[in-house]
């Protein structure tokens, strides 16, 4: 899958693993960084729903059309399918055609 990141901060940080690790820790930047390549792995956001540990979900709200995926509680990996969305005839994100995400950021969705 594709991946770009909204913010160029984010993206020098994930690229910059001593800068990643005095930022979240060690324990969640080895989870950022696993589910990065997992989301780099993968062909489209569908392959996510199959593995054990990233929980890949769509989030609803104010958060509508964004998507977490799970790193160490409460902590989430942000992210939304780059445009133009697929969506389903029922209006509904077609997970099995996106094949490009935009990586927002770490975030508590709890808050």
């Amino acid at each position: 899958m594709e991946i770009s990141f909204a913010y160029e901060r984010f993206a020098r940080e994930v690229n910059d693993s001593k800068v990643l690790q005095r930022r979240h820790g060690d324990r969640r930047a080895k989870l950022i960084r696993r589910r990065l390549d997992e989301l780099h792995a993968a062909a489209t956001l569908d392959d996510l729903r199959h593995l054990p540990g990233p929980r890949c979900h769509e989030l609803h709200g104010d958060l509508s059309g964004q998507l977490t995926v799970d790193l160490d509680h409460p902590y989430r990996l942000l992210i939304e399918p780059s445009e133009p969305v697929p969506r389903k005839a029922d209006g509904g994100l077609d997970w099995r055609r996106v094949v490009a995400v935009v990586v927002i950021g770490v975030v508590d969705t709890h808050d």
